[in-house]
């Protein structure tokens, strides 16, 4: 079940990220969400109900959850840069899951990340090194700098990618 939930592995930041480092994370947040679509592309509606592990979401709930989860980083990021390490707000994933907008198409999910992502990496590229060092609170993990939730963020859309096409390969769908 943890190849299934965590095809990449879990999240592992790595310390003192280089400029390279920041450009390699801006350029994977800047194609996610065309690696996403093309994760996408052919399925149908009912491969798009399948949750990608037992016990998990949906495909369709796990694409729109990734467009709210970004939604709210970018609002983190943008809090950190303007604010003295601010407290970072939650929301409740599994409610939001169940919403009726998750039941949408997920073009509109992918191109509000598509969009997003454009928007965050042009925010990403104009700062200084020093922006990076700058604070947010998490509730969920605590105190973390830009350069840390930038991994994290670049991340977050990687696994979560990986299990559709986890569960594609696992379907043979295609």
């Amino acid at each position: 079940m943890e190849q299934y939930r965590y095809p990449i592995g879990r999240f592992e930041p790595f310390p003192a990220p280089t400029p390279e480092d920041r450009n390699r994370l801006m350029e994977d947040i800047a194609d996610a969400a065309s690696r996403l679509r093309a994760a996408v592309q052919h399925l149908t509606m009912e491969q798009l109900q399948t949750p990608y592990r037992s016990g998990g979401w949906t495909i369709q709930q796990v694409i729109h959850h990734m467009a709210d989860n970004d939604m709210n980083a970018y609002i983190r990021f943008k809090r950190a840069l303007t604010e003295e390490s601010p407290t970072a707000t939650s929301y409740r994933e599994d409610i939001w899951a169940e919403m009726r907008d998750y039941r949408e198409p997920v073009e509109l999910s992918i191109t509000l990340l598509d969009v997003l992502h454009s928007r965050l990496v042009a925010l990403l590229r104009s700062l200084a090194p020093e922006d990076f060092r700058k604070t947010f609170t998490s509730p969920t993990h605590g105190i973390m700098s830009l350069d840390l939730a930038m991994q994290r963020y670049a991340w977050h859309g990687r696994h979560h990618t990986a299990q559709i096409v986890s569960l594609k390969e696992r379907m043979r769908w295609e």
